[in-house]
């Protein structure tokens, strides 16, 4: 019991006389650290603050939000690691229904009605599979891919009994790094002689991310005749239709997966833009009133599903609908990250419908510096401001929001679209030209750190490039040399744990914005390097206030 004796745990669970069950049930089991949370909002603000060795959900959450979909927020917003253990409390009624509904599962089941020994006994294997991945999980969050993926076949041949864990981290590492020709074979291994659907879905992601659209297709088509309850599938077969320009299919599979589990809000926003893109404006309507409704009261809402909104209905022609979506957003999330940006972009694009061109002005002038201290508005917002912008014959403000767009297009597919959006308004020149300005700068931004670092003024290339990073957070390429900045000022001058955790996020952002960057191993490899050279260990790591998987 000692060793469950440290863990620290979080009962997720609505109901009080359950609520006090299973935290007795767990101190029964020997641990002594636990905390309670009677809502997904409760739980999201503890998760926020700290880390927990355990979780116990209770499926059916109140509040309009299941524990699956609770269990892909927190992983979508990282608010748990790959260390922390997952349990979903469901009744064997809901089992069926929840057991095969999506690829982000839990660590284990917990039918009621359970005992204690029962408990126990999940959580020890769970356990006991943890601390198998342990190394493996050390080794993503120090940035190390290459010696990770090693470790997972070392692991496979030491504790074959976690066979299947090890390949399946191997496939996705090998997709992290960009290598999806690497997973195929450790997905379709694992179909072939264990028939997992995860691992069936995970072929065919491999076949999408390498243009095989088609194929990818038709093996997601046959996974969901075999389960049609497999949610992820749903989501990436909605993307092979949009990869081959049927954005109407597209939209019927994401209808069919939001009728299946109609509480995913992630899933109903994607189905809103995919609707409105594909012309069917009382679709978008329908799927972005849910989202507006859904995330009333959830910690992560965010004012652009209101603009969104209103944008829409104003495409629809309603603009009566249209007015009372902003006046809702200006009065419930008053205080916001970016809400009056926000409303000040749907506002314009109301009073470009309906005829009022003064106050058009003003919203458009008033969004237009807003923008300027904006932080983490969408680029897709920016897009709608500075069409509407250049509607209004508002050139100039249109150029200074399309030239911090493309500044901060995260791929070369963002900065297509930007300049898309320009051509179909009439203004290729434009376009043509601010996207090779803004090629320009990332350039001379990316030299002049390097002048410095080759006079050996490491510091001043550090503090340059991140300089350019609190300009351009989205651009790929900056992140990318502030990281090579970063590492070799530590290479050359010593460590330092603040420049240590800012290089892991970098790389991070690096992962998120292009996985696919060929240099991204090389990158990792230095920082391995570094870290061995000034023998900082994952337990250092921890210390110095980097979360990390244990």
């Amino acid at each position: 019991m000692n060793e469950l004796k440290g863990l620290t745990a979080l009962v997720i669970e609505p109901n009080p006389s359950m609520r006090a069950s299973l935290h007795n049930m767990l101190s029964l089991c020997g641990l002594d650290r636990i905390e309670d949370a009677a809502s997904s909002n409760q739980a999201i603000r503890a998760l926020e603050a700290k880390t927990y060795d355990l979780i116990l959900c209770e499926y059916a959450l109140e509040g309009g939000q299941d524990g699956q979909q609770m269990l892909e927020d927190l992983r979508h917003h990282r608010l748990i690691n790959a260390g922390t253990m997952f349990f979903m409390v469901t009744g064997e009624g809901q089992f069926s229904k929840v057991v095969s509904a999506a690829e982000l599962m839990p660590n284990d089941y917990i039918l009621k009605p359970f005992a204690a020994d029962a408990m126990l006994e999940r959580i020890w294997r769970a356990l006991d599979r943890r601390n198998a991945l342990v190394p493996v999980h050390q080794l993503v969050d120090m940035g190390d891919l290459r010696a990770a993926i090693a470790a997972c076949e070392a692991g496979e041949a030491a504790q074959p009994r976690f066979a299947c864990d090890f390949k399946r981290l191997r496939a996705e590492m090998h997709i992290q790094a960009g290598e999806p020709e690497l997973a195929e074979p450790i997905y379709a291994e694992l179909w072939e002689t264990r028939h997992i659907h995860w691992a069936r879905l995970g072929q065919a992601k491999t076949l999408y991310l390498r243009g095989r659209y088609d194929e990818a297709r038709a093996m997601l088509e046959d996974l969901l005749g075999k389960n049609s309850r497999f949610l992820d599938a749903y989501d990436w077969l909605a993307r092979t239709h949009e990869a081959n320009g049927d954005l109407a299919t597209a939209q019927a599979v994401l209808n069919s997966a939001v009728e299946l589990s109609p509480h995913a809000v992630r899933r109903l926003r994607r189905l809103g833009e995919v609707a409105l893109e594909a012309g069917d404006i009382e679709g978008a309507e329908r799927a972005l009133k849910q989202v507006v409704s859904k995330t009333r009261y959830s910690e992560f809402r965010t004012p652009e599903d209101h603009a969104k909104l209103a944008q829409t209905l104003v495409k629809k022609g309603d603009p009566v609908q249209a007015a009372a979506v902003i006046r809702d957003l200006d009065k419930s999330l008053a205080g916001t990250r970016n809400t009056d940006v926000c409303s000040a972009i749907a506002s314009a694009a109301l009073h470009e419908f309906t005829g009022n061109s003064a106050r058009m002005n003003a919203s458009l002038d008033y969004a237009v510096n807003g923008v300027r201290l904006a932080s983490g508005l969408s680029n897709e917002m920016k897009l709608e401001l500075a069409r509407t912008c250049l509607e209004a014959g508002k050139e100039e403000q249109a150029t200074e929001v399309m030239r911090d767009v493309m500044r901060n297009a995260a791929t070369p597919g963002a900065m297509a679209r930007a300049m898309r959006m320009m051509e179909q308004n009439g203004h290729a020149e434009l376009a043509q030209r601010l996207a090779d300005e803004s090629r320009n700068e990332v350039g001379e931004m990316v030299a002049a750190g390097a002048a410095l670092a080759k006079r050996g003024d490491f510091r001043g290339a550090v503090d340059l490039m991140l300089e350019a990073v609190a300009k351009l957070p989205d651009n790929a390429q900056v992140a990318f040399n502030a990281a090579v900045a970063i590492l070799k000022c530590l290479e050359n001058e010593g460590w330092d744990d603040a420049l240590g955790r800012h290089a892991l996020a970098l790389v991070a952002t690096v992962r998120r914005l292009d996985p696919a960057n060929s240099k991204l191993n090389a990158l990792a490899g230095l920082h391995q390097d570094i870290l061995k050279k000034y023998n900082i260990r994952p337990a250092a790591r921890r210390e110095a206030g980097v979360r990390v998987a244990v």
